[in-house]
């Protein structure tokens, strides 16, 4: 069967269709950029569900094609909305270790939120439960493969946009948003990789991204997220390996224990010494267990840190989430071999 799947808001929900066959359904979140208050998000490992106890990764099987909806909006016309899209595939498109390219077909009336069999991107509007998400990501998906049938897009026209090369003062640049769900579209989940402070009315404001895939937005007049950061590479390359990617890359692989108890959650990052970049992954089981591919051969620094930035569920969805300890530092540098992984080791965290 597959089945067409969403949430909102950086956050979650989710609304679902199948249709025909004997496959199962699955659930997988539509992910999305917010205004202040993040939400759904897997770090940069790619998105996956449980079925019989296998995980399926979702991803496209060739080149997506995708269309535009014919819709303005003030301050862009539909052609521009069009360009900046294709820009921000064009971004993805560049990165030399991955191999998943696009296609433009043409514009449409249909909607993003129509399970038609054909990717949309474009503006629709939005109910008031979704007034802090700019823009989200919706999928089909075969549910024995995970292979990806349809990937929508919606940009909320609650926000005001723009096309211009430099941004605008007041409005959120269309292209950075546009990499971010792009992001989704091809199978990425959201990257830890950030800081935020908690403001008086209980929104978010972002202090640093290392991560254009941060669930959340930069604010107006901001272009730094049309560029990709390491994590960002790391991560699309990883579900699309191409020019000597997984012989020429590593990985680190290790255990977040507390006590006898692996600790499920914990938010790990390696940051090279020699290039100063940052990727960064989860511990995904109760034992503990976490694994961050994709690096430069070399030396890393290995920090573990619980996520309580705001609401685990921004970051996993997950039970038993643990965020009950100190961020740690591994004691040793940890180095990441070509073509493989480093001997497995423990980082032993101590509660708060």
């Amino acid at each position: 069967m597959n089945s067409k799947q969403g949430a909102g808001g950086r956050g979650q929900g989710a609304r679902g269709q199948g249709r025909g066959g004997k496959r199962l359904k699955a659930l997988v979140a539509l992910l999305s950029i917010a205004l202040a208050f993040p939400g759904s998000a897997d770090a940069y490992i790619q998105l996956a569900f449980d079925v019989g106890g296998q995980v399926k990764s979702i991803h496209w099987s060739s080149s997506p094609r995708w269309f535009a909806t014919d819709r303005s909006v003030p301050g862009v016309s539909a052609s521009q909305f069009q360009a900046e899209v294709q820009r921000a595939f064009e971004t993805w498109g560049a990165v030399p270790t991955a191999s998943i390219g696009s296609q433009f077909v043409g514009f449409v009336s249909a909607r993003p939120s129509d399970v038609d069999n054909i990717s949309v991107f474009g503006f629709e509007d939005q109910t008031p439960d979704m007034d802090r998400v700019l823009a989200a990501t919706g999928f089909t998906i075969d549910t024995l493969t995970g292979e990806i049938v349809e990937s929508d897009v919606f940009f909320n026209t609650r926000f005001t946009w723009s096309a211009a090369q430099s941004g605008e003062p007041g409005r959120f640049d269309l292209r950075s948003v546009a990499t971010h769900e792009i992001g989704h579209f091809f199978g990425l989940g959201h990257s830890a990789i950030g800081e935020t402070e908690l403001r008086a009315d209980g929104s978010h404001r972002v202090v640093a991204s290392g991560s254009v895939m941060f669930p959340v937005s930069m604010g107006t007049n901001n272009i730094a997220d049309r560029t990709l950061q390491p994590d960002d590479i790391a991560g699309m390359s990883s579900i699309y390996p191409d020019g000597g990617f997984e012989t020429r890359t590593g990985s680190i692989t290790g255990r977040v224990r507390l006590g006898n108890a692996g600790v499920l959650g914990a938010h790990v990052v390696a940051f090279s010494i020699r290039t100063g970049t940052l990727v960064g992954g989860f511990s995904t089981t109760s034992d503990g267990t976490f694994t961050i591919s994709g690096l430069a051969p070399g030396p890393y620094v290995v920090r573990v840190e619980p996520l309580d930035d705001y609401d685990v569920d921004s970051f996993l969805l997950a039970p038993g989430v643990n965020v009950d300890f100190r961020a740690t530092f591994h004691p040793r540098l940890v180095v990441a071999p070509s073509g493989g992984a480093n001997p497995s080791f423990d980082v032993t965290v101590q509660p708060k």
